[in-house]
């Protein structure tokens, strides 16, 4: 099944190329706002899910290009990121220690919405193709071997990333908790509907130009063992979303007027424009095609406020 938010924040599910109003049918979900809906919903899925199916097999639908996508998720309380959690395409030579770094839930933005580059001396901008996965039973000090069981579904994720702010070494909040750096969607797709997580091909375009193109066999540390470290450090809740991480090898600078399209197998293609009232810009090279070309660190900076002074 595939639940999305639509419009002013109405609940849908996703029937073919149509979406089904099924705020009716989730109306005694006690809620002050969709996040308390959404969640609500996650954790009571299995006394909804017949009437949810029900209704969208009966239900009148609208075309999907007819309404506004909202985030499927607006505000979860916890967005958990895996940091350094791919192989690289094997040149890697062992995993990196498992970490993770939390990402403020206002960042979160959705499908058709815009991330605005903030007036910061970043070095670069970046946006991180990633599978999240949402959490549906409350998870705490889970062990591996339990932890899909506490999977409630997945969605397609951007890490938005600020890269380069001083001082050195004072990076990540600073880096990845701005406002708008989390787009999320386009909706959620229960997890009976992906057969396996870790082999899912994730493409991310910049203006329909593929920049990032890798499996997530290639990740390091797999979902279980992601989820039972994190909830060896604090519960997660039915809602709350953990991004896996991202293979870096294909990032590239994003800059003005630039459309970011995020294409998972399975989940759906999430759309996003970026805003930078600064106008900076910067080469339109991968950390791939840079380190093929034997240059060294990120793509510099060519020109706008914050551009490194000529030589």
């Amino acid at each position: 099944m595939r639940i999305l938010f639509f419009d002013d924040f109405k609940l849908g599910v996703l029937a073919g190329d149509a979406v089904v109003d099924v705020s009716r049918v989730v109306g005694d979900i006690p809620h002050v706002g969709p996040h308390d809906l959404i969640s609500g919903l996650i954790a009571r899925f299995a006394d909804y899910r017949e009437r949810l199916e029900q209704a969208a097999r009966n239900a009148p639908g609208v075309p999907v290009s007819r309404v506004r996508i909202r985030p499927p998720l607006p505000k979860p309380a916890n967005l958990v990121c895996m940091a350094v959690n791919y192989m690289e395409d094997g040149t890697r030579p062992e995993p990196a220690p498992i970490n993770a770094f939390l990402k403020t839930p206002s960042a979160v933005i959705g499908d058709g919405d815009t991330m605005v580059l903030p007036d910061a001396p970043a070095t670069i901008f970046e946006g991180e193709a990633e599978v999240a996965l949402v959490i549906g039973a409350r998870a705490s000090h889970v062990s591996a071997a339990t932890a899909m069981d506490h999977v409630f579904g997945y969605v397609g994720f951007i890490d938005g990333s600020a890269r380069g702010l001083p001082p050195a070494g004072n990076t990540f909040y600073q880096m990845k908790s701005r406002d708008t750096f989390a787009p999320l969607g386009p909706w959620i797709v229960t997890a009976d509907e992906v057969p396996d997580p870790h082999r899912l091909q994730v493409r991310l375009r910049v203006n329909g130009e593929v920049k990032q193109d890798f499996n997530t066999s290639d990740m390091a540390h797999r979902i279980p063992r992601c989820i039972e470290w994190v909830t060896s450090i604090h519960a997660l809740e039915p809602g709350d979303v953990l991004a896996t991480g991202t293979n870096h090898r294909g990032l590239s600078a994003l800059q003005d007027g630039d459309l970011v399209e995020l294409e998972t197998e399975r989940l759906g293609r999430l759309r996003v424009r970026v805003r930078d009232d600064l106008k900076r810009t910067w080469a339109r090279e991968t950390r791939l095609e840079r380190q093929q070309k034997g240059l060294e660190g990120l793509t510099p900076q060519l020109t706008g406020k914050y551009a490194p002074a000529p030589r």
